[in-house]
């Protein structure tokens, strides 16, 4: 009869919830943490370099005003949340997540090691909700609006995101930004069409940095500006 025997680089299922959008995992392979949405790859705890430069290019594209606000789109393992808390120089560091899962492996779960001191920052503040419906809706402005909800325009973890990268979707969140408030989008390939959406938008100054990866294309970061 075979022998049972492990295997050390099986992922380890942490836990696995049905959501109002789907199935969502959360699962440990080796050191990593890793977040699975529907069956798709979203992201891993392995680096959370481009998490963070998504961050800082939004704030580097500001003009000196003094403690710019920031909306985080997504939650994900926290990389974008760690680094905007990690920054004195934001005010008010805001993160709309649709998934009550994801949250609460933040808030009491595994990745309260890798969030924990920013959900503690006074200024930061969580909002559960889909993305979508609170820039149609809140009442709230920001200096900066950065999204990393998907792997991209062009590859969303759900159909219903398709409306946030058009020019319709765009247009809402121009409407929580500032004048001179800077929209940064983080994807893993470059996008030309969607240059082109963010334009028709209304936003100025729209252009895309690249984000170096060990291997294949490089992630890169659409920026914008609302005019005013």
């Amino acid at each position: 009869m075979p022998i049972p025997y492990d295997i050390p680089d099986a992922p380890q299922v942490l836990d696995r919830r049905e959501g109002p959008y789907g199935e969502v995992v959360l699962r440990r392979h080796g050191e990593l943490l890793q977040i699975i949405a529907n069956g798709c790859f979203l992201m891993d705890t392995s680096d959370g370099r481009s998490e963070r430069l998504l961050v800082d290019a939004a704030r580097d594209a500001l003009d000196d005003r003094p403690a710019p606000d920031l909306l985080i789109g997504g939650l994900g393992v926290g990389f974008s949340l760690a680094h905007a808390a990690a920054d004195p120089r934001w005010g008010e560091v805001t993160v709309v997540e649709r998934e009550r899962a994801v949250i609460d492996w933040h808030l009491d779960g595994p990745l309260a090691a890798l969030s924990g001191p920013a959900l503690a920052d006074p200024r930061t503040k969580i909002v559960e909700t889909d993305l979508l419906d609170y820039v149609n809706e809140t009442c709230d402005t920001f200096d900066a609006v950065c999204l990393d909800i998907d792997n991209g325009p062009g590859w969303t973890v759900t159909e219903g995101n398709d409306s946030l990268y058009s020019a319709a979707g765009l247009a809402s969140c121009a409407r929580v930004l500032r004048p001179g408030g800077v929209l940064a989008v983080w994807s893993a390939q470059p996008s030309p069409e969607f240059e082109g959406t963010m334009g028709n938008a209304g936003f100025q100054q729209v252009r895309t940095e690249e984000i170096q990866v060990a291997r294949g294309v490089p992630d890169v970061v659409h920026l914008a500006v609302r005019p005013g």
